[in-house]
């Protein structure tokens, strides 16, 4: 024990600056899983954000006006609770017409402090502004997206004497609005909800209960159920239920952010594996004259473990160290990521867990390494003796006869000789490369749905409807506008055979004006009875393009003939469109619902709806059909961020590339001298094998990662319902200059080190045996 402590003190001192770098890289790893994982938290869990930031209720219980619901909050299990609230079931619409929805209000006089909406625009109640003759009301988000309210808007509810006033949009944890299964949440003054015309089948009372534990979720309910009654209670939801509606809407940023977190471990695993390696490597001489003074295989494999086990438990102490103390100050999304993720209840584990995995990963491979030290003879072997390398091959020495510069040649030479090598340290560098060109392709993507939104199923940008207007007034104040064309269309809930749901039946364009769709599979639709699909419709039926499918709606039969699959953005592809008129040959006194407006290459959308607004004296409702790239806004900054880590990965694998061609080319300095090269060429010899290193890698990267971005993107269209087609590789001119500066880095990075080893004496290399 004594020997080999003295061996790891003189080894630390002798390299200081190498465990340094190793205990900074450990910890930039393990700060930068922490990060991304933190990150990947705050963007593809919106639920759970808006969930901890309301401090929600993990069961909400519906029950009769006269249940003692209050009672609840007294259950054991009970850490807080929202309400009771009084309640009044009503139907809704804006004062102008338009959509409906069954809304559950609940009165309340203050904003509460668990579960907590969220205000996302506008403002919460005001008992001395919002009591008046015009009464205000705070909308649940998912509902007053269906309804196209915002603040400023009248809302017509059914047995109120007077409209209210929208003062509020709000995020809440609670199930989201569904047409026809659950009701859209919205809060009113108590003096409102006394003002209402309601009976006693639409009052009632809701409360909602925090838990210590979670996971009494199903044993609460229970004992609600018993306490109150089955009879009292009208409706439970959890905080399961409202989860799995809401990670549905977010499996593309999630399986994004969840596949760049992972390759980014991939990366940080294999740099970190690649760099030990090499470092014991660069020690078999040492290792050989322990084993001459009498260490055994076991001793130096314990010595090696022990070693870069205490490096990999001080670098992980500080990452983890820096990120949970200084990751909350950092201005921007990631300080409030941080902030967000230590409040979440994954907290408590994940960074033990994410630690653990990177000291146990990295004494996996120091295993592997220190198991190779320990099989080192303990008589060091002449070069000569061993086999290291290859003899020059025709192909080198044709290519030194034609005057290539000895520089090149050697350098390739050096790079590849050692074939298992040399693909080993192109795979390494190559997996970052990789992963930044998918998150490119991500990019490229989104940036396709915003600025070509025609391309991926969005070529309307506007939606506009009247309930004040007849329909021949409003396609004659459409067809006015010369930047506008307007598709007629209308859609039905049809139910398929055999389904318990229901899709999305719409008509849109006519014979006459057919619409653009983006088809990608088939031909558009022409002739009657025709129509194209989604893919999640194609999906749920397992259906194919030229199959006909029969559907009914309103107890009247559509047998649709599918001709061709489009991109479908909208009610996750469960959609099937036809033509209007082959929609009214079904039902003739069907009415057109909306206008789906086209505008011209230029045209502002905005623009636009205001001065159709305007026009009309606020009797044309517009609104703007919402682009997919604006809820995955966050794949941006997050992919920036997780670039910015591969680059760091990058360059710590460059690190270990170039310090393994450092070494090998200081073993043959006598040679390269003694055939007439000077320190400058030998210095370009080590950064030309470097710099071949990172081409082979850069080509490997980018080919592979340009066909992966494609498949997985498309891969998601598929399993989202969207449909394959939506992926965009990064233009070439990007990948091109990624490429560039993957290779200029190299060179820079391989610059100075070359430099110092071609200074080297000879006296130095002759002794270097090994």
């Amino acid at each position: 024990m004594r020997a080999a402590a003295r061996w790891t003190h003189a080894h630390l001192r002798a390299n200081r600056a190498a465990a340094v770098l190793i205990v900074l890289a450990t910890a930039g790893i393990t700060i930068s899983l922490l990060l991304a994982t933190a990150l990947f938290a705050y963007a593809t869990d919106p639920w759970q954000r808006v969930f901890t930031q309301s401090s929600g209720a993990h069961v909400w219980i519906h029950a009769q006006a006269g249940a003692p619901a209050t009672s609840l909050a007294d259950l054991d299990e009970v850490r807080a609770a929202a309400g009771p609230y009084r309640t009044v079931r009503t139907t809704a619409s804006l004062q102008l017409g338009g959509a409906k929805a069954t809304l559950e209000l609940r009165g309340t006089p203050k904003r509460p402090e668990t579960a907590a909406p969220q205000i996302a625009e506008g403002r919460w109640l005001d008992p001395r502004t919002d009591a008046g003759a015009v009464n205000g009301i705070v909308l649940d988000a998912s509902v007053a997206h269906a309804l196209w309210a915002e603040p400023g808007d009248s809302i017509a509810l059914s047995g109120f004497p007077a409209p209210l006033r929208v003062v509020g949009v709000a995020d809440t944890a609670e199930a989201a609005f569904r047409a026809g299964e659950t009701p859209g949440v919205a809060w009113v003054l108590p003096k409102a909800l006394a003002a209402a015309h309601a009976g006693p089948d639409q009052r009632g009372q809701t409360i909602g209960l925090q838990l210590g534990d979670p996971e009494d979720t199903d044993y609460v309910v229970q004992r609600a159920v018993t306490q109150l009654g089955a009879d009292q209670i009208t409706d439970v939801s959890t905080w399961r239920q409202a989860k799995a509606e809401a990670e549905g809407d977010n499996q593309l940023l999630g399986r994004l952010l969840g596949l760049f977190g992972l390759g980014a471990l991939i990366a940080a695993a294999l740099a970190v594996g690649g760099a030990i390696s090499t470092r014991v490597r660069g020690h078999l001489r040492d290792i050989a004259i322990l084993k001459a003074v009498g260490f055994t295989p076991a001793q130096v494999v314990r010595m090696f473990l022990a070693l870069h086990l205490g490096f990999a438990l001080l670098g992980v102490a500080v990452g983890v160290l820096l990120t949970e103390t200084l990751g909350t100050v950092v201005p921007g999304r990631i300080g409030e990521a941080i902030t967000l993720w230590q409040r979440l209840p994954g907290h408590a584990w994940l960074p033990f867990a994410i630690s653990g995995g990177v000291v146990v990963f990295i004494g996996s491979a120091t295993w592997l390494a220190a198991w190779r030290a320990g099989r080192v003879p303990p008589v060091p072997v002449a070069r000569a003796a061993v086999a290291s390398g290859r003899r020059m091959t025709g192909t080198t020495r044709r290519a030194l006869g034609l005057r290539v510069p000895p520089a090149l040649v050697l350098g390739w030479r050096g790079a590849f000789h050692r074939p298992l090598r040399a693909v080993a340290a192109v795979g390494r560098l190559a997996v970052p490369l990789l992963l930044i060109t998918i998150a490119l392709g991500a990019w490229s993507t989104l940036d396709r749905f915003s600025a070509h939104p025609e391309a991926v199923g969005l070529p309307a940008a506007l939606t506009a409807r009247s309930d004040s207007l007849g329909e021949q007034e409003l396609r004659q104040r459409l067809a006015d506008r010369p930047e506008v064309t307007a598709y007629p269309g209308a859609e039905v809930q049809a139910l398929v055979p055999g389904q318990t749901g229901t899709i999305t039946l719409r008509g849109l364009g006519t014979d006459a004006q057919p619409y653009p769709f983006s088809i990608v599979e088939g031909r558009a639709a022409h002739g009657p009875d025709e129509a194209i699909a989604g893919q999640g419709l194609l999906d749920l039926l397992d259906a194919h393009v030229g199959d006909w499918v029969r559907m009914t709606v309103a107890g009247r039969p559509h047998v649709l003939h599918i001709v061709g699959r489009s991109i479908e953005p909208a009610d996750a592809g469960r959609v099937i469109s036809t033509g209007l008129d082959t929609l009214r040959d079904g039902d003739p006194a069907l009415q057109t619902g909306f206008y789906h407006l086209v505008l011209r290459p230029g045209a502002d959308p905005a623009e636009v709806r205001d001065a159709l607004t305007h026009a009309s004296g606020g009797r044309i409702e517009v609104r703007e059909i919402p682009n997919p790239a604006d809820q995955l806004s966050a794949v941006r900054a997050v992919s920036a961020g997780l670039i910015s880590v591969l680059v760091l990965i990058g360059l710590a694998e460059l690190s270990t590339t170039v310090s393994a061609g450092v070494r090998d080319r200081g073993r043959d300095l006598l040679a390269l001298k003694a055939v007439g090269l000077t320190p400058r060429q030998i210095a370009a010899v080590i950064v030309s094998a470097t710099v071949f290193i990172a081409l082979a890698a850069v080509l490997t990267g980018t080919l592979l990662g340009v066909a992966a971005a494609d498949w997985l993107i498309d891969l998601q269209g598929r399993t989202s319902g969207w449909g394959s087609g939506i992926a965009q590789p990064p233009g070439t001119g990007i990948l091109l200059l990624v490429g560039a500066l993957a290779v200029l880095v190299a060179a820079a990075v391989a610059t100075l080190p070359a430099a110092r080893a071609a200074r080297r004496k000879l006296a130095d290399s002759v002794s270097d045996v090994l």
